[in-house]
């Protein structure tokens, strides 16, 4: 979803987007054209990341920062298909590194834990379903 407001008339624009729209750079010239690159985290035309987009969520930062820049780079710039299946062992460490600072990355970490409970749940029920 993208969010704009026009300077004729004063009122907000909601517009929705298929997600390949939202992915492919357009041909037509933006006025917002500079708010938007700074909020974008990858900038396909310089090939650059954009390490302070609000979007990363302060992830680029200590203590896990250096971890989260090469998983991420590692994702961004893979060729191999699936994209990013070379970049697994990066984004174990970085994870770890997150288990090591819960006081920074406990949001990360109880959704993670959620989502493991969640299975853990299925998995019991079905060994007792099997009994």
């Amino acid at each position: 979803m993208s969010y704009t407001r026009s300077e004729e008339s004063g009122k907000d624009v909601i517009m929705f987007m298929e997600p390949s729209e939202a992915t492919t750079p357009s041909a037509e010239p933006s006025s917002s054209t500079s708010s938007s690159d700074q909020s974008a985290a990858f900038n396909p035309e310089t090939g650059e990341i954009n390490w302070d987009c609000p979007c990363l969520g302060g992830m680029a930062k200590p203590p896990c920062g250096d971890a989260f820049k090469e998983a991420f780079s590692c994702f961004v710039y893979s060729t191999e298909e699936p994209k990013g299946i070379e970049c697994v062992e990066k984004f174990k460490a970085m994870q770890d590194c997150f288990r090591a600072n819960p006081e920074v990355y406990g949001d990360q970490l109880d959704d993670d834990d959620d989502d493991d409970d969640e299975e853990d749940g299925k998995k019991d029920s079905k060994t007792e379903e099997e009994a």
